[in-house]
């Protein structure tokens, strides 16, 4: 048999990503479609570049220090949430050893090892290190499943920014007349790149993802061209 490196057998599954992607994906995508929407919405009541420009900076600007505050809240309460289910596990050990370790045993005799084996694998872990089998087996808390809420939150906030840039430059560059349809083709190009990069990278259907993204995209996007056009005053 020959020999295998554990570590990089590990490092092949894609699931090993799946943090970081979600905040990169979802950042990048809100930006795209967060920044296209509000100047489409803008451009169609709009005869001047300036309001669309203006509107477009302030979104970016508002749209990534929402979105990392959101990310820090989000991911902060989690690990609040984490860090007091483990105190309290600490404790349950302390006091009562034994219905944790049968507690555990039961755990892995529901996965489908015989009694007798899920209280010796019980043992055993308990005996390596208790609390992280219990974190891990009983909370189901993991290394992937917890993420540092400083690093998210600048995650997040710069794939907005990145996200939102694209749809910038094309106010920038554009033409008034008609930016509207400027911003949705470069919008939905941006889309189903950032799809099918994320599904190269996450392992999955490239043709699914990129269809998702630009449907929810095209959506977004034509309710707000539908409440400018509505709404909106020529400025």
């Amino acid at each position: 048999m020959s020999n295998i490196n554990i570590d990089n057998y590990l490092e092949a599954h894609y699931i090993h990503r799946s943090n970081w992607l979600r905040a990169a994906v979802l950042g990048a995508n809100d930006g795209i479609i967060s920044i296209s929407s509000l100047a489409i919405g803008v451009a169609a009541a709009s005869t001047a570049r300036e309001p669309i420009l203006l509107a477009s900076v302030a979104g970016l600007v508002a749209g990534a220090l929402s979105m990392a505050a959101g990310e820090y809240v989000s991911v902060s309460s989690q690990t609040d949430t984490e860090k007091a289910d483990i105190e309290r596990e600490k404790q349950e050990l302390e006091e009562m050893p034994e219905e944790e370790l049968q507690l555990l045993a039961h755990i892995y005799e529901q996965r489908g090892l015989k009694k007798e084996t899920a209280l010796l694998v019980a043992q055993e872990l308990t005996a390596h290190d208790a609390l992280g089998a219990h974190v891990r087996d009983e909370l189901g808390i993991t290394e992937m499943s917890q993420a540092n809420p400083i690093q998210a939150a600048i995650a997040s906030g710069a794939a907005f920014t990145v996200g939102g840039l694209m749809p910038l430059l094309v106010v920038f560059f554009a033409p008034v007349k008609g930016m509207e349809y400027w911003l949705y083709g470069f919008t939905i190009l941006a889309l189903i790149i950032l799809g099918a990069t994320a599904a190269r990278t996450g392992g999955s259907n490239v043709l699914k993802a990129v269809t998702r993204i630009t449907i929810w995209g095209t959506i977004a996007m034509a309710l707000s061209a539908g409440v400018g056009s509505l709404f909106g005053v020529n400025v």
